[in-house]
């Protein structure tokens, strides 16, 4: 079976035929890129009996000092019971840090330590490493088009959650 999908636009349309193994290929891999993207955070990860969900924590709250529980929760979309196992275990191991909120004492949020910087820091080098070197292999025009293939399969409300982190990059920046 083909499906037509269209590419361009503004009168320079063209069209793309993609056959269900050519998207079944594409699906595999994407399968087999995000085995090697989470390969060498996998192995420090299980050194510690930690696992992905803490790799994920550790990154948003980085990214996001001061990030609440209620917005880490909106951006893993986790459950609360999950999201709070992972949290005990870092703040425990002295990764994470529980504050009160300025604005809402009944906010809790959430910076890391410097011994969860360093490790935040260890775990995405060699994701950016990866990601570095694919993207000088391939070239600007390519790694456009792989965000804008991200950024299409994503739902409405993901990308918009998306957009707005973009957003708040760009503003410190």
């Amino acid at each position: 079976m083909q499906e037509k999908v269209r590419i361009g636009g503004l009168g320079g349309e063209s069209l793309l035929f993609l056959t269900d193994d050519q998207l079944r290929g594409g699906i595999e891999a994407m399968f087999f890129a995000y085995r090697a993207f989470t390969s060498d955070p996998d192995l420090i990860l299980e050194d510690m009996d930690y696992g992905r969900a803490h790799h994920r924590a550790l990154h948003f709250i980085n990214r996001g000092p001061g990030l609440t529980v209620t917005s880490l929760l909106d951006v893993l979309g986790v459950t609360k019971q999950s999201l709070n196992r992972v949290l005990r275990t870092l703040i425990e191991d002295g990764l994470v840090e529980s504050r009160v909120g300025r604005r809402d004492r009944r906010e809790r949020q959430l910076y890391l330590t410097e011994k969860g910087t360093a490790l935040e820091r260890r775990l995405s080098e060699a994701q950016r490493a990866r990601m570095r070197a694919a993207y000088r292999a391939v070239g600007p025009q390519a790694v456009a088009g792989f965000r804008q293939v991200l950024e299409a399969m994503m739902d409405p409300e993901t990308r918009a959650q998306y957009q707005s982190m973009k957003d708040q990059t760009d503003d410190r920046t």
